[in-house]
């Protein structure tokens, strides 16, 4: 139950930044639930392994390559996901920093404690 909410809440935090930004385009909000799901998937599959091949100079970077990283993962997103456009690799690490702004705003990211 708790991954559901913290998918529409990513939803809703992706169609909230997309109206922010010109060079993004999203048909509704079943396509954004698509892009959370597979941004969700990319993000714990294709991530870490990225992560760890890019230790070198993520290092280098001062870990500032994690957000290329993160645009290359939103460009692959909008490859697989008809109706989810981005018109370039600047839009995209925008919309990664926008969209992790607004997610935090929304508090996808926080986690109760019992």
């Amino acid at each position: 139950m708790n991954f559901i909410i913290r998918l529409l809440v990513s939803a809703l935090a992706v169609i909230v930044t997309s109206y922010l930004l010109p060079g993004v385009y999203i048909d509704g909000f079943l396509t954004a639930i698509i892009v959370a799901l597979v941004l969700a998937f990319l993000n714990a599959i294709l991530k870490p392994i990225l992560v760890i091949l890019t230790i070198p100079i993520t290092i280098f970077t001062f870990g500032f390559f994690l957000l290329v990283i993160n645009a290359v993962i939103i460009l692959l997103a909008s490859e697989f996901v008809g109706g989810f456009y981005v018109d370039g690799f600047w839009w995209a690490l925008l919309f990664s920093i926008i969209l992790t702004i607004v997610s935090s705003l929304f508090g996808v990211g926080k986690r109760r404690e019992n």
